[in-house]
């Protein structure tokens, strides 16, 4: 490429960010302007390339018969792709034993079909600790079972199974739920050495590298993390029996997360976490959880507000959403603020699915949710309400401090919902500072026990809006 073609090029890539930061700008008072943002953010979004070239994880060593610790294979196939300028290192059908992945730049890590990757029970093989996350806060942690830090350019794909091996007799147990193999006088996640001292690490804000944990702690690793990330695809992969968090991009850009079935329903199994991260689409993939189906973050309490990066530039659609705690969330850990989400074309349905869109904060999180549409949503049942919006979101002990949520500008339209469940509308702001601009339009819920609970926020925007049958 001449130096006249980076140039151009680069004019157009400039031209492409301007027009995203204008338009949702502008499009805060026009629905239609909103969805031709979403449009051009979709269109933004480097999906990564490969060259042509294989390396099949076979010739360096692998063995799939399930028994077979096959970490070290892998990681000769990744370096070497890396080293020779990058390609696709392809698992093969069979069942393939394996500690952490850790992919690196250039590199499409294929799964074909009849494939399944089984991850180690041996908390050991997680060590040496990597830099990771933890419910929002940075710390030192057993190493996610797919991992990248600082990489260009990587992709997962393929038909094949990625199979996280946790359960009750593995990493569950951690959470202190018997429903979860917890039995009493175990260790467990919330023990003074666990969360209690990351918490007070993340008050105190002790640099990150001392925030050690990993052996002789009890804080379950991620499965798929990208950290510091650009140009990232995952695609048609099915991830099941995940420890935690199953996809977690990291203060990424340009994430595209398509075809993905998430078949996981341990505790904190969300489907799809962005944190920090800009220019993601998500789309065409089924979350079947144990927690929130999509949650997009930004850092919890001081963390969030020293990393100081909104999530934004989000589009979700064409997906199905089944058993979950949220459709599309945004929180709890939320602190530096997310904005500009779009979700769009999307099924959800399950008695075990709590809410379709919510929203969630307090005034120790704080944070900011703005710019928020949705549209062409198909909801068959969901059992507490269509939209929440919480900012006294609680958990862990006080959640009351200095920081004031602010959330405005959230539209829903097109959206159709058989059961509804407790509320249509369940809205809880604060009196300091009310939620604002909350819009329904062409809205029909029914079969709802109570219509609206709104405390706290500007008059609902309601246009040809039917709940319970009655127009509001």
């Amino acid at each position: 490429m001449n130096s006249l073609t980076k140039l151009k090029s680069a004019v157009i890539a400039l031209s492409v960010i301007v027009f995203v930061g204008c338009k949702t700008k502008e499009s805060t008072n026009n629905a239609n302007d909103a969805w031709l943002t979403a449009d051009a953010i979709v269109k933004s979004i480097a999906v990564p390339e490969f060259p042509d070239k294989t390396f099949n994880v076979i010739d360096y060593g692998a063995i799939g018969d399930g028994e077979f610790l096959n970490t070290v294979a892998f990681k000769k196939a990744i370096d070497d792709c890396n080293a020779k300028g990058g390609g696709m290192v392809v698992v093969p059908a069979g069942k393939f034993l394996t500690g952490p992945i850790h992919l690196r730049s250039n590199v499409n890590f294929h799964v074909s079909e009849g494939a399944e990757i089984l991850f180690s029970k041996n908390h050991n093989d997680y060590l040496p600790v990597v830099h990771t996350s933890y419910e929002g806060v940075e710390l030192m942690n057993y190493s996610p079972l797919i991992y990248a830090k600082n990489q260009r350019n990587i992709a997962l794909t393929g038909k094949g199974i990625l199979n996280g091996q946790a359960g009750n007799d593995n990493w569950w147990p951690w959470c202190g739920k018997d429903s979860y193999g917890y039995k009493e006088g175990d260790v467990k996640q919330i023990d003074l050495q666990n969360l209690p001292r990351l918490r007070t690490m993340n008050e105190e804000q002790t640099p990150v590298e001392d925030r050690v944990f990993g052996e002789g702690h009890q804080l379950r690793p991620l499965f798929f993390e990208p950290f510091e990330c650009t140009n990232v695809l995952v695609k048609d992969v099915t991830f099941t029996n995940a420890p935690f968090w199953v996809m977690h991009p990291l203060k990424c850009t340009n994430v595209t997360v398509d075809g993905v079935t998430v078949s996981s329903h341990g505790p904190n199994n969300d489907g799809c976490d962005p944190e920090y991260s800009k220019n993601v689409h998500i789309t065409n993939c089924v979350f079947d959880t144990g927690d929130d189906c999509i949650a997009i973050k930004s850092g919890r309490n001081n963390d969030g507000r020293r990393v100081a990066m909104p999530s934004e530039n989000i589009v979700v659609e064409n997906c199905e959403m089944k058993d979950g705690h949220g459709g599309v969330v945004m929180g709890s850990e939320i602190s530096a603020g997310v904005r500009n989400v779009f979700v769009r074309n999307c099924k959800m349905d399950s008695p075990n699915l709590d809410r379709a869109i919510r929203i969630k904060t307090n005034t120790l999180r704080g944070g900011f949710v703005e710019n928020v549409y949705v549209k062409n949503i198909e909801v068959g049942q969901v059992k507490e309400a269509v939209l929440r919006i919480n900012t006294y979101y609680g958990i862990y002990a006080n959640q009351e401090g200095e920081y004031l949520p602010r959330i405005q500008n959230i539209n829903l339209e097109d959206v159709r919902v058989e059961n509804g469940g407790k509320y249509g509308v369940l809205i809880k702001g604060r009196e300091k500072l009310p939620v604002k601009k909350v819009t329904l339009k062409n809205v029909i819920i029914k079969n709802v026990d109570t219509p609206l609970s709104v405390e706290n926020c500007e008059p609902i925007n309601f246009i040809n809006t039917l709940i319970n049958n009655e127009k509001y």
